[in-house]
């Protein structure tokens, strides 16, 4: 599984490619396998993302989770306080990372 992520150009937030817009939620992201080059460039033009690029993922629990730690941490938000980044009632929150 493939999926599309980069920055909100007005926000500088880290967003998720949906399968038709943006998300700042990784378990919104859709399989962008095979087309992952049309869709950022498609985006990037319109000026919606800046530095979009495809990254490996896999279903955990039946959302998309990112192979990477360091794109799993860039879908959890600041990483300085626990309970400020988009899951903060997670209590399994430091697991999801590692």
């Amino acid at each position: 599984m493939r999926i599309l992520t980069g920055n909100d150009l007005k926000s500088g937030e880290v967003i998720w490619w949906t399968g038709s817009d943006w998300s700042l939620h990784v378990e919104d992201a859709a399989d962008v396998s095979g087309s992952e080059e049309e869709i950022a460039r498609r985006e990037e033009a319109a000026r919606r993302v800046n530095a979009s690029y495809a990254i490996d993922a896999e279903l955990h629990a039946g959302s998309p989770r990112p192979a990477h730690i360091k794109d799993r941490i860039r879908a959890l938000g600041p990483t300085v306080r626990p309970d400020l980044t988009l899951k903060p009632a997670d209590p399994d929150i430091g697991n999801w990372v590692i």
